[in-house]
C-alpha cells in the first residue's frame, strides 16, 4: 500500500485527468501508478490532499459519518466581527441544512508563498484558522460568505494530526510510520 501527502497548488484539479478542461491535473505533479485522492480541494484551493491505494482508507477519510477533522486557513475580505466568527462557530444555514459547528479563530498572517494567480482585495483582509469535521462542496466559501466574509484564498493545512509542516508546494512525500498510524485511527 502507498500512502503520499501532497502540497496541492492553486488552480490544480485533485484528480489525475482533465476530462477536456485544459488545466493542470496531479498527473504534472505525481509519478505514482494506482493512487487516488482521498477527499478533494476544489481548482481555487490549495494545500494537504491525501493520496492512496488503500480503498478502505480512502472510505473512511471521506465518509461523513467518521467527521475526520480537517484544518483550513482562510483568507477572508471584510473585519470578522464576533458575530460572523459566533455564527460560523456554530453552524450556518445553508441551502435549507445547517453546517456542523467549526472551531473558528483569527490568525496572524501565516506567511504563506504568494499564489500564482495574485489574490486581489478591495478592502481589508483577515485570516482565519477553521477546523471542520464535515465536508460539503464549497463548503468554507458558502459559509464565510453567509456571513458577509468573501473567501479570497483557502489553504487546507491538516487532516486530522497530518499536517503540511514544511513540505514545500507542488511537492510530496511518503507518509512515514507514525503518520500512518495515526490516520488510520481518525474518525
Amino acid at each position: 500500500m502507498q500512502y503520499l501527502i501532497f502540497n496541492k497548488p492553486y488552480g490544480v484539479l485533485s484528480q489525475f485527468t482533465d476530462e477536456g478542461t485544459g488545466h493542470p491535473t496531479l498527473k504534472a505533479y505525481i509519478n505514482v501508478p494506482g493512487v487516488y485522492a482521498a477527499g478533494r480541494l476544489d481548482r481555487d484551493s490549495e494545500g494537504l490532499l491525501l493520496l492512496t491505494d488503500d480503498g478502505s482508507l480512502i472510505k473512511h477519510l471521506t465518509d461523513p459519518k467518521h467527521h475526520v477533522e480537517k484544518t483550513y486557513w482562510v483568507l477572508v475580505e471584510g473585519e470578522p466581527t464576533e458575530e460572523a466568527l459566533s455564527r460560523l462557530r456554530n453552524g450556518v444555514k445553508l441551502r435549507g441544512d445547517t453546517t456542523r459547528p467549526a472551531k473558528v479563530r483569527l490568525i496572524p498572517d501565516p506567511g504563506l508563498p504568494p499564489r500564482s494567480k495574485p489574490v486581489t482585495p478591495h478592502g481589508p483582509t483577515a485570516w482565519l484558522e477553521m477546523r471542520l469535521r464535515e465536508g460539503k462542496k464549497r463548503q468554507i466559501r458558502h459559509m464565510t460568505a453567509a456571513v458577509g466574509l468573501f473567501t479570497l484564498r483557502l489553504v487546507r493545512v491538516a487532516v486530522g494530526n497530518i499536517s503540511l509542516n514544511d513540505l514545500p508546494l507542488g511537492e510530496w512525500r511518503e507518509l512515514n510510520p507514525d503518520e500512518l498510524r495515526s490516520l488510520k485511527n481518525l474518525g
